[in-house]
């Protein structure tokens, strides 16, 4: 009786579940319990959605059908669903969105209700039945992805509710964007734990239904290693067909599962090959030195055997981009067409960027080798790394000894800090200079403007069309972050980081997948999307554009000039040099270190704040007129420091009419490799220099009349990448003693940025 009279009061709800009349408050209380006591949650929640949904206002789709779920209206949440899945974006490669979780819950939910004495476990089998097994074998495939639910899933979802509920450990009530995230993490929650035990019995019967699944295939090396493949093909399919690979570290079960299978569904041997010492491979995990002959020797296996019509293609993103051209270098005769997206470049973007090591390159190590499937566990420990930064920051001892600092050996990441140069180590893993003129094979590349691989995916496809010209490769790239460059919005919605995309760039790049394929080994008509080599969207525009290179993005080259200092403590960016001997100057101690608590303001594609620490800001004059950036901004720095090398990076941003800044594009280098990434050139203190450069980073943007063009120049030191002190020693081994007098960097006025600049019409 207690519950019932509180949540009575709590919510103004009948005990009927009528709204009573009087006007409804704006604040939502919930009982303090409900933070420590989950048992209260499924009393409180029904309660909560019923009252969200009974005041009206402006609802997502996305956001009805979780209230109509948790308020037991499933018949209702049902057609939410259908609503939404008849609804593809407007993109090119319409996303079409997939919730089969939530309709098969639904679904069994409101078997249940209908029919007295119904059990739950009878209720999801029959509407598996419904809407699963009565799908083609392309659509269930994607079902099956959802269903085939990770392990790491529930754990996330777990902690994903614990979060919506910590705010009422301290203040009972939730605003309507709190009370509506609260809803659905508990949605999510209790969904996928009344699914979980029974899917895989489910999902099990309908692959043996439909595919031909072998697991742990073992194939022998050259060097006498082994890696393991999972094969699946459909039961229905013809003698001998094209096979479609991923080969990748990730060894996860469900994920590698769910790609073969989508593979197979549209009529391809579809295989998952995994890094030696993974999955069934008794070897040794070790990144990225393998895989290129491992990925090969599969290759020509996979052609010998009798399923094989003799031609491979190979698809994936991050790691999975980088075997493709590993594979490629080795140049295996089945090897036909690849589709790298988002791809990492080692020895140029990962684990390092213009030389300079990232922090969050260290744990990967732990993530990929700790055992024969992935460690999510040292992935997700945020509170573990967060302590070793700061406590290497602080103490400002050589970036060598995080190891020592986090009390666990990472020889892995060791390694690799032995090799700063693009070496002979580097050079091996992928293709090589003149190496790209032997790719014959027809590629298609995808990548995002926010992408942090970007800088590799991009230097594939230019060293191909360097040393091939004639190269079949094409580009598509739009406003993408690491996982919906290589998935498309279908993973990720349509907002980024506080961007909302427009319709046009709403993607799915698992659908672009087999088009291309389908284009390359069947002869299906080549993508429309694939209109020239290099094809981008357009943000603020909603357009996608194509153009036959990365230069022609841009009607025009635009430069400006580091100008004078403004009353504002800014520096004008000036189409005119101003006089020679001016400058700007930079003065940082590399030994302070107050600021390492300190709370990085922005962050956001859209944002309110600009980071300008350690930092010298250039401001445009005005746009009189609408103008796109579209491509990679180039240029030069005339500068004098007083040290023998040192880190720096330039941010662009658009500064919007209502003062939002726009994030555009950015460039990064320690300056002693700028003019050479396999070969450092140190500086000569206190004279001054050149420094040539093109970024790497592509971006497309239609940027309003009245904005302005800021860069932010930086010089580099913080808790989350090496710090270089610029004594000329290898940057690993220096420490804080090594600081000696401040960096002191002047940017003469003759220093320039060359801008791809295009009159836009709205």
């Amino acid at each position: 009786m207690l519950r019932t009279t509180v949540l009575s009061a709590l919510f103004g709800l009948c005990l009927s579940g009528a709204a009573i009349a009087a006007p409804l408050a704006p604040a939502y209380p919930l009982p303090a319990a409900v933070a420590d006591d989950p048992a209260w949650l499924d009393t409180v929640m029904p309660a909560l959605a019923k009252r969200l949904l009974n005041e009206g206002g402006e609802l997502e789709p996305s956001q009805r059908f979780r209230l109509q779920l948790v308020a037991g209206d499933y018949a209702a949440a049902e057609r939410t669903l259908e609503q939404i899945g008849a609804t593809p974006s407007a993109g090119p490669v319409p996303v079409r969105p997939n919730f089969i979780q939530y309709r098969l819950y639904a679904r069994a939910l409101a078997l249940q209700a209908a029919e007295s004495g119904l059990g739950f476990d009878a209720a999801l089998t029959r509407a598996f039945e419904q809407l699963v097994a009565s799908m083609d074998d392309p659509n269930a495939a994607l079902a099956l992805r959802v269903l085939n639910v990770e392990p790491a899933d529930p754990p996330r979802q777990q902690r994903a509710l614990a979060d919506a509920l910590a705010p009422l450990r301290t203040q009972p009530v939730l605003d309507r964007n709190g009370a509506l995230a609260l809803v659905r993490a508990y949605q999510v929650q209790r969904n996928y734990a009344a699914l979980l035990p029974r899917l895989p019995a489910l999902v099990a019967a309908d692959d043996a239904r439909r595919y031909l699944i072998e697991r742990d295939v073992k194939v022998a090396t050259p060097d006498g290693a082994t890696v393991c493949a999972q094969i699946v093909r459909q039961r229905k399919a013809p003698t001998r067909q094209p096979t479609l690979l991923n080969f990748t570290i990730y060894a996860d079960p469900a994920t590698t599962l769910n790609e073969a299978r989508r593979s197979a569904a549209h009529g391809y041997v579809g295989i998952t090959g995994t890094s030696r010492g993974k999955a069934c491979s008794p070897d040794v995990a070790v990144p990225y030195e393998h895989d290129g002959r491992d990925a090969a020797a599969l290759i020509d296996w996979i052609a010998a055997q009798p399923w094989s019509d003799g031609r491979v293609g190979m698809y994936g993103g991050s790691y999975e981009g980088f075997t493709q051209w590993a594979a490629a270098k080795r140049r295996p005769k089945a090897l036909k067409a690849l589709m790298p997206s988002v791809t990492g470049a080692p020895g140029l973007d990962v684990p390092m960027e213009g030389g300079i090591f990232y922090g969050f390159q260290y744990y990967w190590p732990f993530y990929v080798t700790n055992n024969r499937q992935v460690d999510n566990a040292p992935l997700e420990d945020y509170a573990r790394w967060n302590r070793m930064y700061q406590a290497w920051y602080t103490s400002g001892r050589a970036y060598n000894e995080l190891p020592q600092i986090d009390g666990t050996p990472n020889p892995i990441y060791l390694r690799w800090l032995s090799h700063p140069d693009y070496d002979a180590y580097w050079q091996d893993m992928i293709p090589y200079r003149d190496e790209f003129a032997a790719l014959d094979l027809p590629v298609l590349t995808t990548t995002g403007y926010y992408d942090g691989a970007q800088i590799g995916a991009l230097y594939y496809l230019r060293q191909h069309y360097r040393y091939r010209p004639q190269a079949e490769h094409y580009l598509v790239i739009g406003p993408y972050n690491h996982i919906s460059g290589q998935r498309g919005t279908v993973s990720t919605g349509d907002t980024l980081r506080g961007y909302r995309l427009d319709p046009e760039a709403q993607i799915d790049l698992g659908v672009l997948r087999y088009q291309w394929f389908d284009y390359v080994f069947k002869g299906a008509p080549k993508p429309a999307l694939l209109a020239d080599r290099i094809n981008y969207q357009v943000m603020g525009a909603n357009v996608w554009k194509h153009a036959p290179s990365l230069a022609a993005m841009a009607q025009r080259r635009e430069r400006l000039y580091f100008g004078a200092k403004a009353g504002d403590g800014t520096y004008a960016f000036a189409a005119a040099a101003p006089a020679a001997d001016r400058y700007a100057e930079q003065v940082i101690d590399m030994r302070d270190r107050s600021d390492a608590q300190r709370i990085v303001p922005g962050g956001g594609i859209v944002d309110k704040d600009l980071d300008t620490a350690d930092s010298v800001v250039f401001v445009s004059e005005p746009f009189k007129e609408a103008e796109e950036f579209s491509g990679l901004f180039s240029g030069q720095l005339d500068l004098q420091v007083n040290k023998r090398d040192f880190d720096f990076n330039i941010s662009l941003y658009e500064k919007m009419p209502d003062g939002r800044y726009f994030e555009l594009s950015r460039y990064q280098s320690r300056a002693s490799y700028v003019a050479d990434p396999s070969r450092r050139q140190l500086l000569e203190p206190g004279q001054r220099t050149t420094l040539n450069f093109e970024a790497g980073r592509a971006t497309s943007r239609r940027m309003q009349p009245g904005s302005r063009l800021i860069a932010v120049v930086s010089v580099l030191r913080n808790p989350q990448q090496e710090i270089n002190y610029g004594t000329g020693k290898p940057v690993a081994t220096e420490t804080i003693a090594d600081a000696g007098d401040p960096v002191r960097v002047r940017w003469y006025a003759s220093s320039h940025l060359d801008l791809p600049l295009s009159r836009s019409s709205p």
